[in-house]
């Protein structure tokens, strides 16, 4: 339910519904950023996975996630180049352009540490709602602790990684978000 999948598709529904200017079609451009940003970069892990290259469709070998987070970035620049032709509104944009920096920083990391990208996106994903809805939206803060125990709790994380993932999502949605929107 909050895994990264789901919470990054359901944020661009959300962001993308606010940014619409005009009820009807206008209200759904989060669709098609949720399919470049959650939904084909998910088809290409259950494909990993059903082909024995990956263990899981939460990745929990360090080692085995760069090509699934690069991967991802390509979809999500490909998708966010086709809204800007379309003349998707600029909010939607701003959040892709930050769920892109993420990507970048997190597969950097990756290359030497496994932080937490399920703590990384629950902290992102409550920033970014804060900036778009204001402080009702701390009514969301409980889910960015509650994930980050599931990852202890799941032995997928240290503490260090969950604490630096949260820290990192929460910087970069909190920061990049707000800045191009």
């Amino acid at each position: 339910m909050f895994a990264p999948g789901v919470l990054v598709a359901t944020l661009l529904m959300v962001v993308g519904f606010h940014a619409g200017s005009q009820p009807g079609v206008s209200r759904w451009w989060g669709a098609p950023a949720a399919l470049f940003a959650a939904g084909i970069p998910m088809a290409y892990v259950v494909r990993g996975v059903r082909r024995g290259r990956l263990t899981s469709h939460h990745i929990p070998e360090r080692e085995h996630r760069r090509g699934p987070l690069i991967f991802g970035m390509v979809s999500v620049a490909i998708g966010t180049a086709v809204l800007v032709a379309l003349g998707a509104p600029r909010e939607l944009l701003a959040l892709l352009a930050a769920g892109i920096t993420g990507l970048v920083v997190f597969a950097a990391v990756t290359a030497w540490w496994k932080m937490s990208i399920h703590a990384g996106v629950a902290a992102g994903t409550v920033a970014v709602l804060v900036a778009v809805y204001g402080p009702v939206a701390l009514i969301a803060v409980p889910v960015v602790p509650l994930v980050g125990w599931s990852r202890l709790v799941l032995s997928a994380h240290t503490l260090a990684q969950v604490v630096a993932g949260t820290i990192v999502g929460a910087l970069i949605a909190g920061t990049v978000f707000p800045l191009l929107r």
